[in-house]
């Protein structure tokens, strides 16, 4: 068995003491260990390694995907295929710990994997499998694949996650003073510790809950029955768990019975609290939601030549260090792509989820403007496209399909594959100009332009998400003003593409290139204004303070 110092590398901050169990459905520690699909991953990896930079009391749960999420390649077309690769770790601690879990009134064998705090430098991290010789066939696939697409698959790993996870840290005789769900995904938790502790009541004085989905849609929900079935509510009848839970009619919320189970709870910025406030504020007996805005790990992320230069007000030195991580980036473009893109040009990446509300292809809407930005010789411009969609998302396939066959006779503007955590470091430090334009009030906080920021590239972007507590326009970002939202969607995606272009054309390009001395500045005060407010270190703190308390 397992023993604490051997789980533990360090000695815990007094500041931290209490004991949290944080769990996740993805955690992007480090790009060879495939567990995560995106933004949340991301985020919960910082989390991580924010949790070891301060030494505190937390261990993560979450899942060893035995294909991760799916790589991300083309076929002989060029168009964007999913492949699903055996992922193998000789650097993750088999603990030996195989204990049982009932899926679907079966039993279901899962088996515990640690990563270490010294192999990453992040808290540790137990990883659960299924996929082992005591299992059928059918239950090792539960840990196949992150997000499967098959129902109830899915529902089988919230189970094994939920209900694993608490079972072995018991196992582990790891006594825990807070339960921590990073979204609904692991929400058998709260079945398991009320057959633990007796009641709702007592329930609520272990768990936590981070929303961070910003629409009723968005957040996942199941039937009953077939949860029912599932063995999802653990010792609870259906009727006893409508009871305790409020829950009427046929479908389950788990944002919802998170909301119900917590003491509290907290939106990931202070734009998405007013939102899920405002979201749920018709529904009986949740806990109070607060805000705790999202943040990424600069130590990760940081370039150390770029920051020190920043810090000194080395124009020189930064400018020139900006132009060296560029060409680092170019040869991975012209690696997959076979285009050379020069670093003297302004380049302007955008790269996230594939996601409609997301519109990765706002920006060509209008395709004689977008036609004309590209071939500009006077303010030339190059753009790079990255991001993976889910695979069983045809809507946003199509987008990035399209943008593909779009740019390809275009020799500055391109579509890469492959956007995981290396592949968005290079795309950080190599861009020039970082663009985020959801759908306004959908993004919940959104971080990628965080570490952009780190790195000296400049946000553009609707005010969204965390971008309103950054935001100098001018100063340290350049902002797109959001349409009349009573206007109809179509008209909103016009009206904004044209303020996209406009402030492209009319205030960004010229500054990049007719005023070096006022693009430094906007560059430094980016750097400079990004953290420590939205270092992961503040917000690890904060959790400690304002959730595990």
């Amino acid at each position: 068995m397992l023993k604490k110092e051997e789980v533990f590398s360090y000695k815990h901050d007094k500041k931290y003491a209490k004991a949290v169990a944080y769990f996740s459905m993805e955690f992007a520690i480090d790009q060879s260990l495939k567990t995560y699909s995106g933004g949340l991953g991301f985020l919960a990896g910082s989390h991580m390694r924010s949790a070891y930079d301060l030494k505190q009391n937390l261990v993560g749960i979450g899942m060893l995907w035995k294909y991760g999420y799916y790589d991300q390649i083309r076929d002989m077309n060029g168009t964007m295929k999913s492949d699903y690769t055996r992922k193998y770790y000789s650097f993750l601690t088999d603990t030996g710990i195989i204990f049982p879990v009932e899926v679907h009134s079966a039993i279901v064998y899962v088996k515990a994997f640690l990563l270490k705090p010294d192999v990453f430098g992040s808290a540790p991290l137990f990883l659960l499998s299924t996929d082992i010789e005591q299992n059928d066939a059918i239950s090792r696939t539960i840990t196949n694949r992150l997000y499967d697409s098959n129902e109830s698959t899915r529902v089988a790993q919230s189970i094994v996650l939920g209900i694993g996870g608490a079972r072995l840290l018991e196992i582990l005789d790891m006594p825990m003073d807070y339960y921590h769900m990073n979204e609904g995904h692991a929400l058998p938790l709260a079945f398991y510790l009320h057959d633990k502790l007796g009641s709702l009541e007592a329930v609520r004085e272990k768990l936590v809950f981070t929303t961070h989905t910003p629409e009723k849609a968005g957040n996942e929900e199941r039937d009953i029955n077939l949860l029912n079935k599932m063995s999802f509510f653990y010792h609870l009848t259906k009727e006893e768990f409508c009871k305790i839970w409020g829950v009427e009619g046929n479908m389950v919320n788990y944002t919802l019975c998170a909301l119900r189970a917590a003491k509290i709870s907290n939106a990931v910025s202070k734009m998405h609290g007013d939102v899920s406030r405002e979201m749920w504020s018709g529904f009986e007996n949740i806990c109070e939601i607060t805000h705790i805005t999202n943040a990424q790990n600069k130590r990760f992320w940081k370039d150390d030549i770029l920051e020190e230069a920043s810090e000194k007000n080395d124009t020189k030195t930064m400018l020139s260090r900006k132009i060296d991580m560029k060409k680092e980036l170019f040869e991975t473009v012209a690696d997959q792509t076979g285009k050379w893109f020069d670093p003297n040009v302004l380049t302007l990446v955008w790269a996230r989820r594939f996601a409609g509300y997301k519109r990765a292809n706002l920006l060509t809407l209008h395709k004689e403007r977008f036609d004309a930005l590209l071939k500009n010789t006077k303010y030339p411009i190059q753009i790079i496209w990255a991001g993976k969609p889910y695979p069983e998302d045809y809507g946003a396939i199509e987008i990035f399909n399209e943008l593909f066959w779009l740019t390809l006779p275009y020799p500055n503007a391109t579509v890469l594959t492959g956007y995981e955590l290396n592949l968005s470091a290079k795309l950080k430090r190599g861009s020039d100009v970082w663009l985020n334009n959801p759908k306004i009030t959908r993004e919940a906080s959104g971080t990628s332009g965080m570490t952009a920021a780190m790195n000296g590239s400049v946000n553009f972007s609707i005010p969204d998400g965390w971008i309103p507590e950054f935001a100098k326009h001018g100063k340290n970002c350049f902002l797109i003003d959001p349409a009349d939202a009573s206007l109809s969607s179509d008209k909103q995606n016009e009206d904004e593409a044209t303020r996209m272009l406009d402030m492209l054309e009319n205030e960004i390009l010229p500054t990049y290139y007719d005023n070096k001395k006022k693009w430094a500045a906007i560059v430094r005060e980016g750097i400079k204004t990004v953290a420590p407010a939205f270092d992961s270190d503040r917000m690890a703190d904060e959790y400690y303070r304002k959730l595990f308390v």
